[in-house]
């Protein structure tokens, strides 16, 4: 009960996350979910506590660095084809990039609230990853070359996505707790949390899941020591053959599928030439408007007139209790050039700068806790949920219900990144009277 008292803070994030574990209707079209409901109380919750204990609720920094893509945001709405396209798109940004990422930094009091999120992620991660491998075993995920074996966990195949972008979530928080200073039990129960996550990531067959995922962990590794990295590569290079050379874990599929990465440009399969046909026509949106772009969810109705005939129709889904449809591509799945797009060059800056900012501050974080201090799996969770973001923006964009977790990522790093890094540095939100009585008592 005292533990629960202690963490009663970030309890609603934490009840944000556990409701991606639910499932979604069959014939769901991945918008808004519960989650997104719950994260709007979160940031009238943190809203109350604020004006109750009447203290300033940011720093200058942070609310320079979270604040600085709303400039943007109000431009793109205002060149918007409909005041209500531009509203609905300028609070979905405010939403995911501003407003619960400042919530979560401000409920977050602690290190132990810190860690509190992150297991909740490997929790998630579990949950979802144990229904995709059910999924594969038994023929009911999504379809993928015909068969109905592709893990896509409670999301269903209208966002293949969801699934292996929660595991990933989950992986890299577990390998940032493993390689904290945290006792060697919560550190030996994260690694086999990690261990255990590789099988749905890669049955998710999403290859920009695995780059992005490849890429975090070894800036992970690498941030911790580089003699720990080389060890720990040397074990995950061995589970990988084991695993799928040995045991045969759908290595055909898993082999074709990893051989396709680089072929993008010799033999593209259609998935990727649709890709490249949309890179394309949100490059040629932003030549026509270089500054504020189309226009906030602009990038739809101009497609057409910028993409080549190579693109199709859209992107064939079936199977986990769906029924075959053609659904549209209405994004060039890569954020970076979404915002390029629809916000121009004034948004993209706004944005990127701020993440940016927040990569700078957490790694030069980081580097100080790990000289000395306490927090390194703190700061390597953080930054490695920001390098995976940040990677995975590159072949991917916002939407579907998972993309409330990004938002939860966002508030993590900025966290860390803000004010976590500093133990001398107090927290936005005070820890109630009762609790520090009870924390003054202990001492």
């Amino acid at each position: 009960m005292d533990h629960v008292r202690r963490c009663a803070p970030v309890l609603p994030v934490v009840a944000v996350i556990a409701l991606l574990g639910l499932p979604i209707g069959p014939g769901g079209e991945g918008g808004a979910g519960p989650a997104d409901a719950v994260s709007a109380l979160v940031v009238l919750y943190c809203g109350i506590l604020l004006v109750r204990d009447r203290r300033r609720p940011l720093s200058r920094t942070a609310a320079v660095v979270l604040g600085l893509p709303v400039l943007g945001l109000a431009i793109a709405a205002a060149g918007a084809s409909s005041p209500g396209a531009g509203i609905t798109g300028m609070g979905r940004y405010l939403q995911i990039f501003v407003l619960v990422p400042a919530a979560v930094l401000l409920l977050i009091r602690g290190r132990g609230d810190f860690r509190v999120l992150a297991w909740s992620f490997v929790g998630l991660a579990l949950w979802q990853g144990a229904i995709g491998v059910h999924q594969y075993l038994t023929g009911t995920g999504a379809s993928y070359q015909g068969q109905e074996i592709r893990a896509v966990g409670t999301f269903g195949a209208q966002d293949v996505m969801g699934m292996a972008t929660v595991v990933c979530f989950g992986l890299v928080c577990a390998v940032g707790l493993a390689l904290g200073r945290t006792p060697v039990r919560h550190r030996a129960v994260a690694a086999c949390c990690a261990l255990a996550l590789l099988v749905p990531l890669a049955l998710s067959f999403s290859r920009g899941a695995w780059i992005a995922t490849a890429v975090t962990c070894t800036v992970q590794l690498m941030l911790a020591g580089l003699r720990r990295a080389l060890r720990v590569g040397a074990v995950m290079m061995a589970l990988g053959v084991i695993l799928v050379g040995g045991s045969g874990v759908g290595s055909a599929m898993l082999q074709e599928r990893i051989s396709s990465i680089t072929q993008v440009t010799d033999a593209p399969d259609q998935s990727v030439t649709d890709r490249y046909t949309m890179w394309a026509a949100a490059v040629g949106m932003w030549r026509e408007q270089p500054l504020t772009g189309v226009g906030l969810k602009g990038f739809p109705e101009h497609r057409d007139a910028h993409a080549s005939l190579a693109l199709s129709a859209g992107s064939d889904t079936e199977g986990a209790g769906a029924a075959f449809r053609k659904q549209p591509l209405l994004s060039p799945h890569n954020m970076y050039l979404l915002i390029l797009s629809e916000q121009g060059l004034i948004g993209l800056l706004a944005l990127a700068g701020g993440w940016l900012a927040l990569l700078v501050c957490g790694l030069r974080g980081l580097a100080r806790v790990r000289r000395s201090g306490p927090g390194l799996d703190c700061g390597l969770v953080a930054c490695g949920l920001l390098v995976w973001q940040l990677t995975d923006f590159a072949y991917a964009d916002i939407g579907g219900p998972s993309t409330v977790l990004t938002a939860v990522c966002f508030g993590l790093a900025a966290w860390w990144a803000l004010i976590g890094h500093d133990p001398q540095r107090p927290t936005a939100t005070p820890t109630p009277a009762p609790a520090r009585a009870e924390e003054a008592a202990t001492r």
